[in-house]
């Protein structure tokens, strides 16, 4: 099976960078070529990138979406005929849409291919700009991307505005860490959707119901969630996110990712325990990503607070937050907290399973 990643951005993001990176700590040992389109009689990067020992099809004088689409069909299957790759990697043109190469992707029809990844590298310090500026181009890369990364991350605040701006038009994971401060492997993951916030509040809500009642956790899952949410066997892109907000049940803030799970809503995509529970039984889950900077000293004192019943009854909190110096990993059962020093993540996570839980003021508490 050949694995296709398809790495979007504005032009200067930082896509041949990251490919970069990539190749050398999560596409390790494999069999990679890349196809490089650029806009312009030039190519620049092919060298830059053979540096890395990876197989390099340019393309220039046009952009995959437009008139190279013919071409592209045949470079695709020249690849995949002549060096049998596990992965082909794809970096447009920075003002291609995401959504036009997706489709020629798929149109080439590829035998024993898999869309696998859709990745938009965004400048944190430009988002704003790009938005204003190229709103038609911009915001396809961010809508149809299964992963969101930013580049130029080194101010606190314009990587809060551009995580701000991108979730009202995307409900993927952002990765707000610096890249020299976490693994490809890492970023990888949160390309192909295997480490998201939904998954992590699906694995604590199951996690804490049979803790509570030893019961069987029996998880029902749609076609997307099903294959891992990045295969796309739907005719037309565009259902790729729309259709993942609908089943997911995502609610989104305009500042954070929120989602909400409220188990006993008969909803594809959501967990049903089948077990009787009184009214006051029902689980729900809040959680959010955030590139918010905490200290151990805050988080705990944040943690014990949830004992208090303000928040709801809070049965189960787990999560990864940057501790600036650090980060910090912590668990929470009531009346005991676990914070603990481990490995960068790609953002921020808090997530809280409890019942009753009054979400507003877990949001001021955590991220007022």
């Amino acid at each position: 099976m050949i694995l296709i990643d398809i790495f979007s951005g504005f032009l200067g993001a930082g896509k041949t960078t990251l490919i970069k990176k990539l190749i050398r700590e999560a596409y390790a040992g494999e069999n990679v070529v890349l196809i490089e389109n650029e806009f312009g009689e030039i190519g620049v990067d092919g060298g830059f990138l053979q540096d890395a020992g990876i197989r390099i099809t340019e393309m220039n004088s046009g952009c995959i979406c437009c008139s190279l689409v013919g071409d592209f069909a045949k470079a695709l299957k020249e690849v995949a005929a002549k060096y049998s790759p596990d992965r082909i990697l794809i970096e447009p043109s920075g003002v291609g849409k995401l959504s036009d190469v997706i489709k020629a992707v798929r149109n080439a029809e590829i035998p024993d291919s898999r869309l696998n990844a859709f990745c938009t590298v965004v400048d944190a310090k430009k988002c704003k700009m790009y938005l204003k500026n190229f709103g038609e181009f911009f915001l396809d890369q961010v809508e149809h991307a299964s992963c969101i990364v930013l580049s130029h991350v080194g101010d606190p605040a314009k990587v809060q505005e551009a995580v701000s701006l991108l979730k009202e038009h995307a409900s993927v994971t952002v990765v707000t860490t610096d890249w020299d401060r976490i693994d490809g492997k890492e970023i990888l993951s949160a390309m192909q959707q295997s480490d998201s916030l939904e998954k992590a509040l699906n694995e604590l809500y199951c996690d804490s119901k049979e803790h509570r009642h030893g019961g069987e956790c029996h998880r029902h899952h749609h076609h997307d969630e099903e294959h891992h949410a990045h295969e796309h066997s739907h005719e037309e892109c565009e259902c790729h996110h729309h259709h993942d907000e609908e089943c997911h049940a995502h609610e989104h803030s305009h500042e954070e990712c929120e989602c909400h799970h409220h188990h006993h809503h008969h909803h594809d995509g959501e967990h049903h325990c089948h077990e009787h529970h009184h009214a006051d039984e029902v689980f729900s889950s809040w959680g959010r990503e955030t590139p918010k900077k905490f200290t151990a000293e805050e988080l705990q004192a944040k943690l014990a607070a949830l004992s208090t019943g303000e928040y709801g009854e809070v049965l189960r909190a787990k999560g990864i937050v940057d501790g600036a110096e650090g980060w910090l990993y912590f668990d929470y059962i009531p009346e005991e907290a676990d914070v603990r020093t481990g490995n960068p993540a790609v953002t921020g996570r808090l997530c809280v399973i409890g019942v009753k839980l009054n979400e507003e003021k877990l949001s001021e508490l955590f991220l007022g």
